[in-house]
């Protein structure tokens, strides 16, 4: 693990928006053959006609730019991280709930503590949004937030809610620490969450109410409310009920808040087998569609694979049709945290919730709870940013610009992706662009863990997919959830003596815009991908209901990169 602090190359954060991405720049200001890569560029999708470069890209070029460099300007908050490849590698969480969620129990302090223990540097308090904690609980909690950040000066602690989109499913929304961040959160759920507002059903005036809790958000920023707001979805695939066409709604509408999904959803301690652990699904996932639900979706979307949602775990799938038109939509993990198994906590006696906002601090009841769904956070899920230095802003710019992967069970201690393509080269999250004809060269280099994870063994990384799809422009359906020119394309087997090794993909003459992603797996459970062998001859296997141990079944997964061709 390095320690110091790292100084971004000039690729990386490039110092101005190339003209041809710079929408505020009007196509009579280009020279010929700018107006001519501008026009291909429209035509497969990436750029809107009237969108700035951060509309397509969602802030992976245009929208790094001022974040990154505000990030850079406030220095570095502390020495913990792991800097490789030019940035900051920060774990975090952005689903954690305390004493504060009508469901949940511990206080922020003890999060806290556990998650630095656990080895994170960032992570969002997230309570549920509600009547009571609309009323007070967002208030309240805000004090033990801030007592938090004093007393730990190595962990960024965000504070958050769990959004109940209106006709959907949750969502994480945080905003940068300040001196109005209680009341733009207090406004924001009082004005838009769905159970505070009733409008939880599947209809069209409640999804347009969740379009006006993202613009909300963008516009507290834009009017200097917060200095920062982001919006992640949760669970998508739990219910059935956040339809395609809701998820590209929020993007669309606004890309520099509404940038992602959780990749794969918390409760992972959920599936342990009876009576050993709770004998439900990975996070929860024990559902069958609902009035609300999508109809289109298959049932094979109500279970994890792999720990991993549907929406994310299938090459072709939904994910992968948001990339391929070029949307950047990002993937992330965490813990969801409640109530933590195997510990011997429960709520302090005497406690209201209703009439308090919040439950007593909590004691030990002398039992140990096997049927407790969660970890702490960190302790299996960590969602690694990359950040120019060690600050919120550095964070949440790092998380808009999709420089981020994730894995389960510490499967990995370190990951560096670079895409070469004519010029310099990006990293996840990144645009770059190269001749057609040119060739392509995808370098991973991994770090294996060297120690036993929380469950006292070293796991072991066998093997990592290298996962390319085409940029193939707007679909015409918004409700469409598959693309067929994606597939995996490269596997390599990993050994116990590859740690620090280099792998590397070439694609020689690019005929078009594509992108590329990665997972790795430690090999222990694998199936044909639901989109066929020729798609994905050995993805995540559906989890057991009732018998699903999150130890026995790792992966990693990695934020894309694209290369546009003219």
């Amino acid at each position: 693990m390095g320690h110091s602090h790292p100084h971004p190359h000039d690729h990386d954060v490039p110092g101005e928006v190339p003209p041809v991405l710079d929408m505020s720049i009007p196509d009579s200001d280009l020279s010929p053959a700018e107006v001519s890569r501008r026009g291909f560029l429209r035509r497969a999708g990436v750029l809107g006609a009237g969108a700035a470069a951060a509309g397509a890209f969602g802030g992976s070029v245009a929208g790094a730019l001022g974040g990154a460099r505000a990030a850079h300007a406030q220095g570095n908050a502390g020495e913990r991280g792991d800097s490789r490849g030019g940035y900051l590698w920060l774990a975090g969480d952005h689903h954690i709930h305390t004493q504060y969620s009508s469901d949940a129990q511990y206080r922020v302090s003890d999060h806290v503590r556990q998650a630095s223990a656990n080895g994170l540097d960032w992570m969002v308090i997230t309570d549920h949004g509600s009547d009571q904690h609309a009323k007070i609980g967002v208030e309240k909690v805000n004090p033990d937030i801030r007592r938090a950040r004093d007393a730990h000066k190595d962990m960024l602690v965000f504070q958050g809610l769990e959004w109940n989109i209106p006709a959907a499913e949750h969502g994480t929304v945080f905003v940068h620490p300040g001196k109005d961040e209680v009341a733009v959160l207090k406004e924001f759920e009082n004005s838009f969450d769905g159970t505070v507002k009733k409008a939880s059903g599947s209809t069209p005036a409640n999804e347009a109410l969740a379009i006006a809790g993202v613009n909300f958000l963008a516009d507290a920023v834009k009017r200097k409310r917060v200095q920062d707001a982001l919006f992640l979805a949760n669970h998508p695939a739990r219910k059935g009920i956040d339809s395609p066409h809701e998820i590209r709604g929020w993007r669309d509408a606004q890309p520099r808040i509404a940038v992602g999904m959780e990749g794969a959803p918390g409760h992972q301690a959920a599936g342990i087998k009876a009576p050993l652990g709770p004998g439900s699904g990975r996070g929860y996932y024990d559902n069958k569609p609902g009035p609300d639900s999508f109809p289109g979706y298959p049932l094979e979307s109500y279970v994890t694979w792999g720990g991993f949602d549907w929406m994310t775990a299938t090459v072709g799938g939904l994910w992968d049709s948001l990339l391929a038109e070029g949307k950047a939509w990002w993937i992330t993990a965490n813990s969801d945290s409640h109530s933590v198994y195997g510990d011997t906590a429960t709520r302090g006696p005497g406690s209201d919730f209703n009439a308090n906002g919040y439950y007593n601090d909590p004691v030990h009841s002398g039992a140990v709870n096997l049927g407790n769904g969660d970890f702490w956070p960190g302790y299996y899920s960590r969602t690694h940013v990359g950040a120019v230095n060690r600050s919120y802003a550095a964070v949440m710019d790092g998380i808009r610009a999709g420089r981020i992967w994730v894995d389960h069970g510490r499967l990995l201690d370190g990951l560096e992706v670079s895409l070469r393509a004519g010029g310099g080269p990006g990293t996840l999250g990144s645009m770059l662009q190269a001749k057609r004809g040119s060739d392509v060269e995808l370098r991973i280099r991994i770090w294996l863990p060297q120690e036993a994870n929380w469950a006292q063994f070293v796991p072991q990384l066998r093997r990592i997919d290298v996962i390319m799809g085409e940029v193939t422009g707007p679909v015409a359906d918004r409700d469409t959830f598959t693309t067929q020119r994606t597939r995996v394309v490269k596997s390599f087997e990993v050994t116990a003596n590859d740690n620090g090794r280099e792998f590397v993909f070439r694609l020689p003459k690019v005929d078009g815009p594509k992108y590329f992603r990665l997972r790795g797996t430690d090999g222990n459970r694998s199936a044909v991908g639901l989109m066929g062998a020729s798609v994905d001859p050995a993805g995540p296997a559906a989890d057991v209901l009732g018998d699903a141990d999150p130890w026995k079944d790792l992966w990693f997964y990695t934020n894309p990169l694209w290369v546009l061709t003219h």
